[in-house]
């Protein structure tokens, strides 16, 4: 079933119907049916027991029907003995099942959901096509509550004591998106114990859902979930923050499922002889974050922890570099080369074009009249062939077209389907299968802005089609070939930061058979880590940073220059020319990547008498008090932790990620060292994701006392001769509380340094608080839009070093794609000069972020402006600044713009 792309078509075909019961409701359902909710990805699974085929030996309709051909009852099982030379295990999670989970009534209460269920609700191939519905009755809800922590940070329904890291940044987009569905008057109302969103951006989402949106967060712990009769309504009661108890009637609740581990994972990790976690996760350390306890098996994904979608990606890279490096003297020696057929020549042929409309399933066939704008599309000039498809993507349909192509000599291919931000690569794949020049392609958008946006309204949904087809149509008539730039590749590597993530990414480059030169601006290796005690697992710090600072010392394929900055950079991905600048000397290296791992550091406090009041520390100056035996720690009879010191504030609206693990790692340690000591640690939301919790809990049980403040009312810190006094407004008390302190520690705001120099040789964007921006926040997480630049470590975002190295290690991975390589090819939708139409004013040049516009110096155009393609990423700028119309794009020129416009 791994074909299976759950468009639903064998279920609608299957002739049996069983009755069957879904969230406490009795339902009809199909023989073949969706494995809903439990299923990730979504797949159609046959019930023997029900199948017509299985028990009669009839039917077969679904394997018919499937588009994908996906069902093939004559399957045999086969088993195949593989030989390898790494493993990555990549097994997944299922989200936590609420059935048992009596105290919230899911198996009894149709309109208590899961959160997986509430994604198909709002999904526009879920039950409803994208409406709004409760399950009972159809009725468009008016209230909905989340209910967190389901599944996760409970040992006692579910003995999960981890935290499942995604649910509140899921439940907070899940309530928005319902807000966006039916409106500002919806009610949502998500009910948590803390609320975690320390990704890149996330906190700055959860302040919008609650200052624009409306969303409703209540801390609290919601006890049970009751109906009331002959509605179908649920209430909710619970007490809260200032103890009162309150009762409110929901619609809708959602519980909030977490992720747990899979009993055939962890069968599979038995028979491996792999080592877990006592929350059923792959164990693995902190500097090696994706090893296995068994070498030359890696891990990635949700079975090495709970995490979302961008640490996963960046995990599954890493686990590719470290078999890579396992693998590289074995590079090449198995590769199969794919053979490209002659392109055919089309310059001079009258356009033969071959439309191509997609139903999407149901995303654009439910609203769009799919096989009306085929029919028209072929009443358009020089259509030569059209057809419409389920699923024009799909592996089949992919090779319908390049055969078609072949049979009805097209030399052009429009494509109406959903965004060519995903698809295209794809479908210009095929058309170069068939011997056609990929840009001889036009993709149409008739899903996001067509059929999602007009889908209460079918007719105009339709009319829009076919406008958007025929402008389609009118370019694609006027597409030439375009030739894409080769270029050739430096297989050396530079990186830019030698901390541990900058040295991580040297020495995997290095173990992947890579040159590199290693540069940084201070004295030493090592960044912020020479700072830093332990880790959240109680690992050595300085232990193993020691052994992967000499390992990087000792590597003869690694350059290291220390006291070392940047002078200057030239050049292209593959052939890019750095000056470095050292102790008054330069010297000139060239390189095919850059990786940068600057790093970021510990902000310094402007409150609670930092800097006035030698008792009042940061977290790395108690850290090296503790690395340094600090015998006077042991004294203390009274410390006090502050979180969230400079951070989620307006100057400052980020999680800094690492504080709370680090401050409840550091308490846990002064209890180790006095365990009579009091320690308190004043909060606005723990944020111990993952399998940190357990960090929480053994504090909690050691005798920490959390205390939870709010950003408007913080705690005060006054100076007294013989200890410090501290007063806090304690919610749960309703009145301020009053100790003494001996120690201050103040959990310090992680800032990046800014470096607008940098970005600017590089040509790498930063986010307004001064972090880099990479290509994409989930499908390229370690990489920069820039081609042959990546990025990593706490420069991206602050993280702790598992994570760093682990993002150290998917940026090696990432550039390994290229450095693997002789030469590569840039796209050939490039800015081109007219030099005869060119005024050289230069104002290309100033507006191109790429610095791709240079002046000719030479030559009888001496003084116009000309066009590096392989600096140039086709962004159009420059034409669109251009005064006197010199400045074209290709794929996107004048006239074939002006055709789309003519066609509206």
């Amino acid at each position: 079933m791994d074909k299976c792309i759950a468009c639903g078509t064998c279920s609608e075909k299957c002739p049996k119907k069983v009755d069957d019961l879904f969230n406490g409701k009795l339902i009809k359902r199909k023989a073949v049916y969706v494995e809903y909710p439990q299923a990730v990805p979504l797949k159609y699974v046959i019930d023997e027991d029900n199948c017509l085929y299985f028990q009669k030996g009839k039917c077969r309709a679904c394997e018919k029907f499937c588009p994908t051909k996906a069902i093939r009852f004559d399957d045999q099982e086969e088993r195949r003995t593989i030989h390898a030379g790494a493993v990555v295990l990549a097994p997944g999670f299922r989200p936590y099942d609420p059935s048992a989970y009596t105290t919230y009534a899911y198996s009894r209460y149709p309109n208590v959901v899961t959160s997986m269920e509430f994604e198909r609700i709002l999904s526009a191939t879920g039950p409803y096509q994208g409406h709004l519905k409760r399950p009972s009755d159809g009725k468009s809800p008016k209230k909905i509550a989340w209910l967190q922590c389901v599944g996760s940070r409970d040992v006692n329904q579910c003995d999960h004591g981890y935290c499942s890291s995604v649910c509140c940044m899921y439940a907070i987009k899940e309530a928005v998106i319902a807000k966006e569905h039916a409106g500002a008057d919806l009610d949502c109302a998500i009910f948590y114990m803390d609320m975690r969103t320390h990704g890149k951006d996330f906190e700055r989402y959860y302040t919008h859902a609650r200052e624009r949106h409306g969303v409703r967060f209540i801390r609290s712990r919601v006890p049970t979930v009751d109906a009331l009769k002959d509605t179908g309504d649920l209430l909710i009661p619970y007490v809260n923050e200032a103890g009162d108890v309150v009762e409110e009637t929901f619609d809708m609740v959602v519980l909030s499922v977490g992720m747990e581990t899979s009993p055939e994972s962890l069968e599979l990790a038995h028979r491996l002889d792999i080592d877990l976690t006592e929350g059923g996760f792959c164990k693995t350390d902190s500097f090696h974050p994706v090893a296995t306890s068994r070498p030359g098996m890696y891990v990635c994904g949700a079975f090495q922890g709970p995490k979302d979608i961008p640490q996963s990606i960046i995990e599954a890279s890493s686990a590719a570099a470290e078999a890579g490096a396992r693998l590289s003297p074995a590079r090449n020696t198995l590769t199969k080369h794919i053979k490209v057929p002659e392109e055919k020549q089309v310059a001079g042929e009258r356009p033969r074009i071959g439309v191509f409309i997609c139903h999407c399933g149901i995303n654009i066939g439910g609203v769009v009249d799919v096989p009306g704008v085929r029919d028209y599309a072929g009443t358009l000039p020089y259509v030569e062939y059209i057809a419409d498809n389920l699923f024009t993507c799909s592996t089949d349909t992919q090779q319908v077209i390049a055969q078609t192509i072949k049979e009805k000599d097209l030399n052009r291919i429009v494509v109406a389907a959903c965004t060519p931000k995903t698809h295209e690569p794809l479908f210009q794949e095929t058309l170069v299968d068939a011997g056609l020049n990929k840009y001889l392609f036009e993709m149409t958008n008739i899903r996001n802005q067509d059929s999602w946006v007009h889908k209460d309204s079918p007719q105009s949904a339709t009319e829009k089609a076919k406008d958007l087809v025929r402008m389609a149509v009118a370019k694609a008539a006027l597409m030439e070939p375009l030739v894409e730039t080769e270029l050739g590749i430096s297989q050396k590597a530079l990186v830019v930061g030698g901390g541990i993530s900058g040295m991580a990414a040297a020495k995997s480059l290095s173990d992947q058979g890579f040159p590199v030169c290693l540069v940084e601006r201070s004295s030493a290796l090592g960044g912020q880590a020479l700072n830093l005690f332990r880790t959240w697992k109680g690992e050595d710090v300085q232990k193993d940073l020691s052994e992967l600072v000499d390992s990087v010392q000792k590597d003869p394929h690694i350059d290291v220059r220390l006291d070392t900055e940047l002078a200057d950079v030239e050049g292209f991905v593959g052939n890019f020319k750095t000056r470095l600048v050292s102790n008054g000397g330069d010297s000139l290296i060239e390189h095919g990547i850059a990786v940068i791992a600057t790093g970021a550091r510990e902000s310094r406090p402007r409150e609670y008498l930092y800097g006035e009041d030698s008792r009042v520390l940061t977290h790395l100056e108690l850290d090296r008090k503790m690395m340094g035996g600090d015998p006077g720690l042991k004294d203390i009879q009274t410390a006090v932790f502050i979180q969230c010191v400079g951070s989620r504030e307006t100057e400052r609206p980020y999680c800094s990620r690492v504080c709370c693990s680090h401050s409840i790692e550091s308490a846990l340690h002064l209890k180790e060292l006095n365990p009579d000591m009091k320690v308190y640690i004043l909060y606005r939301d723990i944020r111990t994701y993952g399998e940190r919790e357990r960090l929480y809990r053994d504090a909690r049980l050691a005798g920490v006392v959390f205390i939870p403040f709010s950003v408007d009312q913080k705690p005060r810190v006054f100076p007294d001769e013989k200890r410090l006094r501290l007063e806090v407004l304690d919610n749960a008390l309703g009145e301020t509380v009053t100790f003494g302190a001996d120690l201050v520690v103040l959990a310090a705001a992680i800032v990046p340094y800014r470096d607008e120099r940098l970005a600017q040789m590089f040509k790498v964007p930063m986010n307004e608080d001064g972090f880099f921006v990479e290509a994409h926040a989930k499908l390229g997480p370690s990489e920069f839009a820039t081609d042959g630049v990546f990025l990593c470590g706490m420069s991206h975002y602050p993280k702790p070093i598992d994570e760093s190295v682990a993002q150290a290690l998917a940026a090696a991975s990432r550039a390994v794609t290229l450095l693997s390589r002789t030469s590569v090819r840039m796209t050939g939708t490039v800015a081109h000069v007219n030099p005869r139409a060119c005024s050289g004013c230069g104002v290309c040049a100033t507006i191109c972020p790429y610095s791709a516009p240079t002046v000719v110096t030479q030559g009888p155009f001496a003084g116009k402006m000309e066009i590096n393609p392989a600096l140039c990423k086709g962004c159009g700028l420059c034409v669109a600044s251009c005064r006197s119309g010199a400045l074209n794009l290709k794929g996107f020129g004048e006239d074939q713009i002006m055709a789309m416009i003519n066609e509206i």
